[in-house]
């Protein structure tokens, strides 16, 4: 089996070799080819790569290439873990919309569109190469804004699946907690990528349906609530009072919605994610370039993106049908299409969902009917993403202007004016339409 990692330069990359290696019954890979046009880093990877294999004794061949048609050539899965225009277009895009009162982030916000604009040309051609090479090889998109960047694949009609470890951060954190087996959590996850609640958590007995999704058992949320809410909440940056009055637990990102201004205050002060995470990865590139180092560095874990190799290696082995999940579907919460899952959504939108998957790809799981609280915000926040894809692909200020006056973190006139502008002069060299 041949996987191949575009933006295999990434100092994500270990983390997914080290999944590659502890779960190779699982996903029994042959050949691994790392992608990547900056050299010096996809060497350094790769030397890292290589060792943390063979540590572990795994036989495949490692290679890197900056070569994409080489690399994507008889492939059976290719992993997209792309940042264009690395961390420091990623530092302008969390600090720039601060100066007119609104969130600086790379995935929702004016810096989230930015991140959408630079990179969904980028994958869509990504994937045409792909699809030339070879048309049945999958696509998992691991790349940033996922949601916007899984809908562009699919509208272009990719085999295409997009993945986030949000889901599987909580599987695992509920599995701590209950002090039971992390397959064995079903998650009632439902929302849109980096716009997600947990509304239920519950037990599968043996042989359980692979971590998401399902109904076994009495749903164990409310106790975890009761018993563990301050905790949670604190890792949230929620008031513990707000989790427990829903009976739900929001991901994240939902901080940047039900405590913007507050948020916004906090970046001000401590300054940008970007700027921490560009020291990270200084440190790691430095430690890859030991050739002691032969196993997965603690630092990584403050990169973030944890349990991301987990995830990929249960997505990849039922797209293809390998190693233990060979013979039947498994539950994984991924991103995929609407279809009906989600009435009140368009069918084109792409949720993020438990749902069954397999090699003839990913099916949601029927949902129940999701609350007004969230369903208001979940198609505000889709009738964004479908702006932001249609000025990805078009371009154009207005409909630059039009994605952010629609984002639910913007939506007024004189904020998307000025977003826009700031957007465009920040981004003109990525942008061949700017």
């Amino acid at each position: 089996m041949k996987l191949a990692v575009v933006g295999g330069g990434s100092t994500y990359t270990p983390e997914l070799a080290d999944g590659f290696a502890r779960l190779r019954e699982t996903l029994p890979i042959g050949e691994l080819v790392l992608v990547d046009p900056a050299e010096e880093r996809r060497e350094l990877v790769g030397g890292v790569v290589r060792r943390i294999l063979a540590r572990q004794g795994h036989p495949a061949v490692v290679t890197t290439t900056g070569e994409l048609d080489a690399a994507v050539e008889g492939a059976d899965a290719v992993l997209l873990q792309l940042r264009i225009g690395g961390q420091a277009a990623r530092n302008r895009d969390e600090t720039w919309p601060l100066e007119c009162g609104c969130v600086g982030q790379e995935t929702t916000g004016a810096g989230g569109l930015a991140k959408a604009l630079r990179t969904v040309p980028v994958v869509l051609e990504i994937a045409e190469r792909v699809r030339r090479a070879n048309p049945d090889a999958w696509i998992v998109d691991f790349t940033n804004p996922v949601g916007i960047v899984t809908r562009a694949l699919l509208t272009a009609g990719h085999r295409a699946v997009g993945l986030c470890n949000v889901a599987i951060g909580f599987q695992r954190r509920f599995a701590g907690l209950l002090g039971v087996e992390p397959e064995r959590v079903l998650l009632d996850h439902v929302g849109l990528n980096h716009l997600t609640w947990e509304r239920g958590v519950r037990l599968a007995g043996d042989g359980g349906s692979g971590g998401a999704g399902g109904a076994a058992g009495p749903d164990l949320l409310p106790g975890l609530l009761a018993e563990h809410g301050e905790s949670l909440a604190r890792d949230l940056g929620l008031p513990v009072g707000l989790l427990r009055r829903l009976g739900v637990v929001p991901s994240y990102y939902l901080r940047y919605f039900y405590r913007h201004d507050t948020v916004v205050e906090e970046l001000r002060e401590r300054g940008s994610r970007a700027a921490e995470v560009a020291e990270i990865e200084r440190r790691l590139l430095d430690l890859y370039a030991d050739p002691a180092v032969d196993e997965k560095p603690k630092l990584l874990e403050q990169r973030g993106g944890a349990y991301y190799s987990e995830a990929a290696v249960a997505l990849v082995a039922r797209l293809l049908g390998s190693g233990g999940v060979a013979d039947a579907p498994g539950v994984q919460v991924v991103n995929v299409r609407n279809g009906r899952t989600m009435p009140f959504l368009p069918e084109d939108a792409v949720i993020e969902v438990p749902a069954e998957v397999g090699p003839d790809g990913a099916r949601p799981l029927p949902v129940a009917e999701v609350e007004p609280l969230y369903a208001g915000l979940i198609a505000h926040t889709t009738a964004y993403e479908r702006l932001a894809l249609e000025a990805a692909l078009r371009g154009g200020r207005d409909r630059v202007f039009d994605a952010l006056l629609a984002h639910p973190l913007v939506g007024q006139i004189e904020q998307a004016d000025w977003l826009t502008d700031r957007l465009l002069a920040e981004n003109r060299d990525y942008l061949a339409w700017a």
